[in-house]
């Protein structure tokens, strides 16, 4: 009963994992013949490869905790957790997933005002990439929500809503869905329509 009522609640797309790491390693025919002939084997994978074990930036790694990969890894995690109803698990999970998106965004924003009219580049890259990871933390948030009205504990959901809410801002799709929650909780007595919605509904 509660996971038919926490997937009725849930995102369209709960969070697709889309990081594939770890995948196989250059076994081509050109180096078992180069392995055989008593030669050093030749590889030819970028640099920047997240997938080879030989690339010294840690946090492109996936079982780093702090990278976008190992947010993303407690995320699926904590859908798996969903499904199998272990929400004391997912709740585990989701606030971990919480605290790193968080912490990722912190820094990026950090580093973008750093670089604020020093280098262009950099400051549009770092800006990007903290609204990324903000998305991504307050998506957690908003999926730690509906785990705890799952569980029949609104109060803990309620502090959560709010918080997108003031992040977001009522009217991008995640805010909506943070008010509707907050309707359906009782918390709020007024639905909320933004303006184009109104328009079209008169």
């Amino acid at each position: 009963m509660l996971k038919s009522r926490l997937f009725s609640l849930s995102l369209p797309s709960i969070i697709a994992i889309s990081s594939v790491l770890g995948m196989g390693a250059l076994s081509s025919v050109s180096a078992q013949i180069v392995a055989q002939e008593g030669m050093p084997e030749a590889t030819e994978v970028p640099d920047d490869d997240p997938s080879d074990p030989n690339n010294l930036r840690p946090l492109t790694q996936g079982d780093s905790l702090l990278s976008l990969q190992g947010g993303e890894k407690l995320m699926n995690e904590a859908t798996e957790a969903i499904n199998q109803e272990n929400y004391d698990l997912a709740v585990n999970k989701l606030q971990q997933a919480r605290k790193v998106f968080n912490q990722l965004s912190n820094f990026h924003l950090q580093l973008a005002n750093s670089f604020s009219g020093i280098n262009t580049e950099v400051y549009d890259a770092q800006r990007a990439s903290a609204l990324k990871t903000g998305e991504m933390r307050d998506t957690a948030t908003y999926q730690l929500a509906l785990v705890h009205r799952a569980q029949d504990q609104p109060e803990l959901a309620v502090p959560l809503l709010v918080q997108i809410i003031r992040s977001q801002n009522p009217t991008t799709d995640l805010g909506k869905k943070s008010y509707q929650q907050l309707y359906e909780l009782g918390f709020v007595d007024v639905p909320f329509a933004d303006e184009a919605q109104a328009a079209t509904s008169n």
